[in-house]
């Protein structure tokens, strides 16, 4: 029996699909989208934090809650914390999906501009809107 699929919002460097690939994901139907009411953090690592009137952009992927659990499970990464979002793809639709994100905000202080440079050039890879790129830091 093949084990189901579930739709989950990646706005980090999880958003390539060959990067799922090779951490043992099967990912399936990847498409951008974004999230209305949140933004982008990035302290070391990234989060999308309840900001209103600001939207994430990312991709949509679908894959088994096996897979999602293995991903998270990683070094530096157990700390995320599934959440249901509401996603809009670029075709106008709105979709439940996971999220995950941390449950604390990053310091101030916190920066990671390596996992920033690498983040806004998937983001131009992905061709999401220029002006998202350019706020990634």
């Amino acid at each position: 029996m093949t084990e189901r699929t579930i739709d989950a919002f990646f706005y980090g460097l999880f958003m390539d699909v060959d990067l799922l690939r090779e951490k043992g994901a099967t990912p399936v139907n990847p498409r951008p989208a974004s999230v209305e009411d949140f933004a982008l953090r990035i302290g070391e690592r990234a989060t999308l934090l309840p900001s209103s009137g600001d939207r994430a952009f990312g991709m949509l992927i679908s894959l088994t809650h096996r897979d999602l659990s293995r991903l998270y499970a990683g070094p530096g990464l157990e700390q995320y914390r599934p959440e249901a979002v509401v996603v809009r793809t670029m075709d106008g639709e709105s979709l439940p999906a996971l999220c995950y994100n941390l449950p604390d905000p990053p310091l101030p202080q916190e920066r990671n501009p390596e996992y920033a440079a690498r983040l806004q050039a998937l983001l131009r890879r992905l061709k999401f809107p220029s002006e998202y790129c350019d706020s990634v830091s």
